[in-house]
């Protein structure tokens, strides 16, 4: 089973762990990636608000070198996941639109059909591979682990980009894989909320107000970690914790995990292969809990 592999920006950026941790993940799996290096950035629903044609042309164009493979196309990036999920159903939709976003595509040598289908990995594992060939990999099962689950925005909603109709089990893909790895499953009322990255540079303090608020609430609730499918959740969760803490003067220490970490520890993979010594806040007690060292 192959893919059409699109890592997104901060995976390849700021959280290097995180595209470290798939690598490490994916080939025991059975699955191979074909990594598109000459994609751009989704901009991340951001630039769709200044100016959707351009944003949708840019995935178009992603799309396109999927479609051109003949592959599905796999992200790692939940924010990712949901602006090409956007940009495919309108361009779908609407196809006097496709043909304009087309001939922008022209002198590229490259035209999109709207056949493309984008996937999480998250989700690849839970529909795309039977259940048996990646928990047949769960070699040391993480029972001692209380695990928060955290989706943020665009794994989550517009739902009808998202074809939770017809996979209903999206909607709670996270707690599948925690319950499978073993793992309880700690359950809080911002899972699904934004995690403050896309206000970070023009409200910071509701940003950290964010980051405080949905760490400390995990906490409270008796996580050891929390764990999300998007790298930019990631970057504001664990990056930007320690200042959202001394903001509001206390200490969080809460551990964020992208889920490629959280199932590579699953799996019996160290943690320096997962990339776990690059994440911010340290992971140091989760991994004592799961039998590994640092």
């Amino acid at each position: 089973m192959k893919y059409a592999f699109y890592p997104g920006c901060v995976s390849k950026g700021a959280c290097p762990e995180l595209y470290q941790s798939v690598m490490a993940v994916y080939p025991r799996l059975g699955i191979a990636l074909e990594e598109l290096t000459e994609a751009a950035c989704t901009g991340a629903g951001c630039l769709q608000e200044k100016d959707q044609r351009l944003g949708d042309t840019l995935n178009a164009r992603t799309l396109a070198m999927a479609e051109h493979k003949g592959l599905s196309l796999m992200t790692i990036c939940s924010t990712c996941q949901g602006v090409f999920a956007q940009a495919n159903k309108r361009l779908k939709d609407d196809s006097d639109y496709l043909a304009e976003v087309n001939k922008m595509l022209a002198p590229e040598g490259l035209s999109y059909k709207g056949t493309t289908v984008v996937k999480h990995f998250l989700w690849v594992l839970l529909e795309d591979l039977e259940e048996s060939v990646w928990q047949d990999k769960v070699v040391k099962p993480l029972k001692n682990l209380r695990v928060a689950p955290f989706y943020g925005c665009y794994m989550q909603r517009p739902s009808a980009a998202l074809g939770f109709d017809e996979h209903p089990k999206r909607q709670t893909s996270l707690e599948q894989l925690i319950a499978a790895i073993g793992a309880e499953v700690i359950d809080f009322a911002g899972k699904d909320r934004c995690c403050g990255l896309p206000i970070l540079t023009i409200n910071e303090p509701n940003s950290m107000a964010m980051v405080h608020k949905h760490t400390t609430d995990a906490k409270t609730s008796g996580a050891d970690v929390m764990v999300t499918p998007c790298p930019l959740c990631h970057l504001n969760l664990d990056g930007l914790q320690h200042t959202a803490a001394s903001r509001h003067d206390v200490t969080i220490d809460m551990p964020i995990l992208h889920f490629s970490q959280l199932l590579g520890l699953a799996m019996g993979l160290d943690a320096k292969s997962l990339g776990l010594k690059r994440n911010i806040i340290s992971p140091k007690a989760v991994l004592e809990k799961a039998g590994v060292g640092l």
